[in-house]
């Protein structure tokens, strides 16, 4: 069984939508085990107790050097025996030695069609500010690989969305959270956990 470790920094809606397929028993046989926060006192972590999900906080500011952080994360991977990790609103650029030890196990789900709005610095409302300043029709989410490029790792899946003429980032955000991260990210989730991804 494939155990799964979540890194989350924030409110956890994206971690909710993966207790909920786990709780239905639609993660592709993968248990869910251990939830790292960035952030202390990150609502993601009520999420996760309440689901009885183990859960550490490896604080990001604590660490003066990202190496230090690193290893920090890399090592409560590696206790939980993690088999896939996957980034949930994890607002910090994991390292090369976690990126390296977790090659082609690492996922993440971003709020554009990659390769469109995405890259360093475009995270969390600026993805849905800079794509409405644009005027695209079109936005949506994608799930991918994480390697040593920001958002440049192979695509999994994505899914379109809509913008309405009368869209503010907040509304866009919200309606690509429901129509396609919490829908793309367990079927990512429970993809990699049968197998059924190539890494050609």
């Amino acid at each position: 069984m494939n155990k799964i470790a979540v890194l989350v920094s924030g409110n956890g809606t994206n971690l909710q939508s993966l207790i909920d397929s786990w709780k239905e028993g639609n993660l592709g046989g993968g248990e869910l085990s251990l939830v790292v926060s960035s952030a202390a006192g990150a609502y993601a972590l009520e999420r996760a107790e309440r689901a009885g999900i183990k859960t550490k906080t490896i604080e990001r500011k604590k660490y003066a050097k990202s190496e230090d952080f690193d290893r920090a994360l890399a090592a409560a991977l590696a206790e939980n025996n993690t088999g896939l990790v996957v980034l949930a609103g994890f607002l910090c650029i994991l390292g090369p030695l976690v990126v390296q030890q977790y090659k082609n196990r690492i996922i993440n789900v971003h709020p554009s069609l990659i390769p469109s709005f995405c890259g360093k610095n475009f995270y969390g409302l600026r993805v849905h500010e800079e794509a409405l300043k644009y005027g695209v029709k079109v936005s949506g989410a994608t799930v991918h690989f994480v390697n040593e490029t920001v958002d440049g790792g192979k695509i999994i899946l994505q899914k379109a969305v809509d913008v309405r003429p009368d869209d503010t980032p907040e509304t866009l955000q919200e309606r690509i959270l429901r129509e396609a991260e919490w829908k793309l990210l367990p079927q990512a989730v429970a993809m990699f956990c049968r197998g059924e991804i190539s890494f050609e």
